[in-house]
């Protein structure tokens, strides 16, 4: 059973509730005073239209006899708005919560109708409840101020274009496999060959080399998009604005031996500089590395990790776990790793390595918050 902690009953009665579900044209706004019991008032408004939501409040309070300046909760669900209207909404008086849209508990029914007006009359009834002291409703999302947000993009726009230069180099040597003609380098060269022919020596079909050469212009492009990111993000470092939290945090992480740059960078500002942890278990959470059981009678079956966490840094989490393998071999992580799970197969291995990244993840969180070193892990020279 869900716990329940007591509270006046007062405090639905004197509080307006507001449940929003976004649309890209369209939002839905549902208010209601008190209990489950009361009908709520539903109302659709143009998206992203500030002044009428500010009236709609309004007229929400005089409807249910509410004070002009009685405090009002309010609930979306996390989504492509990002956080701009909780900081609207903060900024209107407003208490906001961003809920994350995985963690909202479901009907295990099948066919289950579906509307815009049930979906926020389902999402204010949830809200009635996490007000009134129900734990277990939902899990709300931390927001990140505007700066911290903002300092994730170029981190974030360099992988993107790291995987979209990817997808050009294996567009470009799929259309040149088709008329067998292989490149044996690893990637691309730095210039497009003039001299390729087709599995019998003669030339390329003129539609085939004039799309692998619009390609490969936008194979360049790319490339000097990734390069001038990675010169920014260097002059960041170098620059060591005192403004700016998350540089002392990488610096302190590129100091341990298989953390680099580019993992610095990423564990500090996805994660580090910005979350206030106060625990393992928070940490591990955050990451979605946390293991997920499923018990039924007799029955346990382990589900494998969450992943309802930030997806930038589990992905790196991985890859940090086997370079600390290499070259920090003689810490107690990695000697744990190998007495417990080198030895086995490969299903078995990848089971510890993601083992090994999240405790890997919680001690870094450890040597950033008491500067303690993880157990034999040695410094850079």
């Amino acid at each position: 059973m869900p716990t329940i902690t007591t509270r006046p009953s007062t405090v639905l009665q004197e509080t307006l509730l507001l449940a929003l579900d976004l649309g890209n044209t369209t939002w839905k706004l549902a208010f209601r005073v008190g209990g489950p019991a009361q009908r709520p008032r539903i109302r659709t408004t143009p998206a992203r239209d500030l002044p009428t939501l500010q009236r709609e409040i309004a007229a929400a309070k005089r409807r249910f006899g509410l004070a002009a300046d009685s405090s009002v909760i309010s609930c979306f669900e996390a989504g492509r708005d990002g956080f701009w209207l909780h900081r609207a909404l903060v900024a209107m008086g407003v208490t906001s919560l961003v809920v994350d849209s995985c963690s909202i508990e479901r009907s295990a029914r099948g066919r289950q109708p579906k509307s815009d007006r049930l979906d926020t009359t389902a999402l204010l009834e949830k809200l009635g409840r996490h007000v009134d002291g129900e734990r277990k409703v939902w899990s709300v999302v931390h927001v990140p101020s505007v700066a911290d947000e903002d300092r994730r993009h170029l981190h974030r726009e360099l992988t993107t274009l790291t995987w979209e230069r990817t997808r050009f180099v294996n567009r470009i040597r799929g259309l040149l496999a088709l008329h067998g003609v292989v490149l044996e380098r690893r990637g691309l060269p730095r210039h497009l060959p003039a001299d390729l022919r087709t599995w019998d020596g003669t030339a390329l079909p003129p539609e085939v080399t004039a799309r692998v050469q619009r390609e490969w212009r936008r194979l360049v492009f790319l490339r000097r998009e990734v390069l001038a990111l990675l010169r920014e993000r260097r002059a960041r470092l170098a620059a060591n604005d005192p403004a700016d939290p998350t540089l002392p945090i990488v610096r302190k992480l590129m100091a341990l031996r298989a953390i680099g740059e580019v993992s610095a960078w990423i564990y500090a500002t996805e994660f580090f500089a910005w979350r206030q942890f106060r625990n393992r278990r928070q940490v591990g959470a955050a990451a979605g590395l946390c293991s997920t059981m499923r018990e039924s009678g007799d029955r346990h079956q382990e589900q494998g990790i969450s992943k309802a966490g930030n997806r930038y840094l589990r992905a790196l989490a991985i890859e940090l776990a086997w370079s600390w393998l290499r070259r920090q071999p003689q810490s107690a992580l990695s000697q744990w790793y190998q007495r417990r799970y080198a030895s086995g197969g490969g299903r078995l291995r990848r089971i510890g390595i993601v083992a090994l990244a999240r405790k890997l993840l919680i001690a870094l969180w450890r040597y950033l918050e008491t500067d303690q070193l993880p157990t034999g892990a040695m410094l850079k020279s």
